[in-house]
């Protein structure tokens, strides 16, 4: 594979000479899929648009070993989403922090709003498991702290990657009424939840951290190669210039995120 450096391709006209090699997933809405449908997706145009580039893409599966074989393999120079304490990659500044949330069909009598609330050691809770091993998510090792297993069932966000959003499944089993509760990352959860055929809610988690130290919330940045600071600063400036069109696209895919005094985007 012939690297394109990021600075400049050798082709095309002035205007658009410089290319944006991202590296994305192409079956993950919310953030992305092929057909260019996410909102990470619609993020890398409006970042390339503001560097006067074009986006090149490649695709990967979003799973274990990602960075290794994307970033660290230089079939890319960015990806649009991580947490920004990742720390096999140089981040950028957040450029939203989003949230856990509870995910309820609204005609729940009880709304769940805390992990301690008595309704999740009776009601069918669903939480999300990362991995080919069924590593715990945050939530999943909150629920199993209180001593709450057996009504838990687990949904791997790697799903049925033949279908499409494989990650959906755990809000399709909540809209189902398969399970009364889902606990699920809230930037898949938001989007999922407005298209789903039943009303749902969204709350989010509490506490935001769990003790000892078990976070429900995460900042989320875009990562480059850590030897790559330059494009690292370029990128932090254009998240600074374009952050009223960021936050609109975040509303416009009902991301949730959460402030030190505030919650935005949880209706979906």
């Amino acid at each position: 594979m012939v690297v394109v450096p990021l600075a400049m391709s050798l082709a095309g006209c002035a205007e658009t000479s410089r290319i944006l090699r991202v590296c994305a997933d192409p079956n993950n809405m919310p953030f992305s899929n092929a057909q260019g449908e996410g909102f990470e997706n619609a993020l890398a145009e409006l970042v390339a648009s503001d560097m006067k580039a074009r986006v090149e893409y490649t695709w990967w599966a979003q799973r274990r070993g990602f960075i290794r074989s994307t970033l660290g393999e230089h079939r890319c120079d960015v990806v649009m989403g991580l947490p920004s304490a990742m720390e096999m990659a140089l981040t950028t500044r957040p450029y939203y922090r989003s949230t856990y949330v509870f995910v309820t069909r609204r005609e729940v009598a009880s709304t769940v709003r805390s992990l301690d609330d008595p309704a999740l050691r009776v009601l069918r809770v669903g939480v999300q498991m990362i991995g080919d091993d069924y590593a715990n998510a945050p939530p999943a090792h909150a629920l199993a702290q209180r001593g709450i297993i057996h009504n838990v069932r687990g949904y791997t966000v790697y799903g049925d990657y033949s279908k499409p959003a494989p990650p959906a499944r755990i809000v399709d089993a909540v809209a189902s009424s398969e399970i009364d509760v889902a606990i699920a990352w809230g930037a898949m959860a938001g989007y999922h939840a407005s298209r789903a055929a039943v009303p749902l809610t969204l709350v989010p988690v509490l506490p935001q951290i769990d003790v000892p130290f078990l976070p429900m919330v995460f900042d989320i940045s875009m990562a480059v190669r850590r030897e790559d600071i330059a494009l690292r600063d370029e990128l932090d400036a254009v998240i600074q210039r374009r952050r009223v069109e960021i936050a609109q696209l975040l509303d416009d895919y009902h991301v949730p995120r959460v402030t030190a005094t505030r919650i935005a985007g949880m209706a979906p």
